[in-house]
């Protein structure tokens, strides 16, 4: 399968509102779940509202990157359903239960509307900025896998929708991702990523913010935010 990244090289392209369908009519599908309740793993790091601030921030960071591609925005808190739609997205409604099934509610979502892709990106990647290089996969039913740097988990995968795959996010889910597409029978390509591979989970992660020169952040909802240069800084 021929790396899709390559369809964006050099381009132009000026980004278009939000609702108006991609070629491919690939949507972006993003679980989040309460900013309050995120990153627990770096409690001992960051005080709460710190945290709360990081996943707001990550969260934007990562639905703008998906530009004029329609996004999905799956969650049950009304902060983040708020936050997510000033930012053009479409909420998904649904009561937690679990990342699997947050994944298969906002592809039925995304699938009512007409779409048949979906780029499926957790909302922890401060380096995302450009997701369109998956709307575009070759051939048309290929999976495409994006593993974290560990390559263990799956931070970003594009998937034809209306097929038998059966999400199995957790721990080795990019093996457990290709194992599954080629139950499926559909062509599957592991892509290692220097951007979309970096997640944040644990203390070390925080590293990447000492080496971005542009604070990744999402326009409006936190423009009032004070000093975003650094999540670990008191807010």
């Amino acid at each position: 399968m021929a790396d899709p990244r390559n369809r964006l090289k050099n381009t132009n392209d000026t980004p278009t509102p939000r609702r108006i369908l991609a070629p491919m009519s690939a949507a972006v599908i993003i679980p989040v779940k309460s900013f309050d309740l995120a990153k627990g793993r770096l409690a001992d790091t960051l005080a709460d509202e710190d945290r709360a601030r990081l996943a707001r921030m990550m969260a934007g960071t990562v639905i703008t990157s998906a530009h004029e591609l329609d996004v999905y925005v799956v969650c049950d808190d009304d902060d983040v359903a708020a936050f997510v739609a000033d930012l053009g997205a479409n909420v998904v409604w649904r009561a937690a239960k679990g990342l699997n099934q947050a994944v298969r509610d906002g592809i039925e979502a995304a699938a009512a509307d007409g779409h048949d892709r979906a780029i499926v990106a957790h909302a922890d990647l401060p380096k995302a900025r450009d997701l369109r290089w998956l709307a575009d996969v070759e051939p048309a039913d290929g999976v495409v896998i994006v593993t974290d740097r560990r390559s263990d988990g799956t931070n970003v995968m594009s998937l034809p929708i209306g097929t038998p795959f059966d999400f199995r996010y957790g721990t080795g889910s990019a093996t457990a991702h290709r194992d599954e597409a080629q139950r499926c029978e559909l062509p599957v390509e592991i892509v290692h990523d220097d951007d979309l591979g970096w997640d944040v989970d644990v203390p070390d992660d925080l590293v990447v913010f000492d080496s971005l020169t542009e604070q990744p952040h999402a326009e409006q909802p936190l423009a009032d935010q004070p000093d975003p240069s650094d999540p670990r800084n008191p807010s």
